[in-house]
């Protein structure tokens, strides 16, 4: 356990932080989404939001299946290292 903090301070300080980089991450995912969307989309357009009727059900259900996955990536992505940090500072696991 580090010095400068004890441990039961360090666990009340994590799962705030682990909030806010939740937020964080799936803000960045929605950022890597639309980019990754705008380069794939033939029509350049923004992605389909589900309940418009203009675009097809198939266009909506793919939009929606690869920003689940990135959001899921990033989040795990995020989520892991920031307990691969608390464990390095610690010595403990976050849990």
């Amino acid at each position: 356990m580090g010095t400068w903090m004890s441990m039961s301070a360090a666990k009340a300080l994590y799962k705030p932080l682990s909030i806010v980089s939740s937020v964080a991450g799936g803000l960045l995912a929605g950022k890597i989404f639309t980019e990754i969307w705008q380069r794939v989309s033939p029509s350049d357009e923004e992605p389909p939001e589900p309940q418009d009727l203009s675009r097809s059900t198939r266009e909506a259900f793919i939009a929606a299946a690869v920003q689940g996955l990135i959001v899921g990536v990033v989040r795990a992505a995020l989520a892991r290292g920031q307990a691969k940090g608390f464990q390095a500072l610690t010595n403990e696991d976050p849990q």
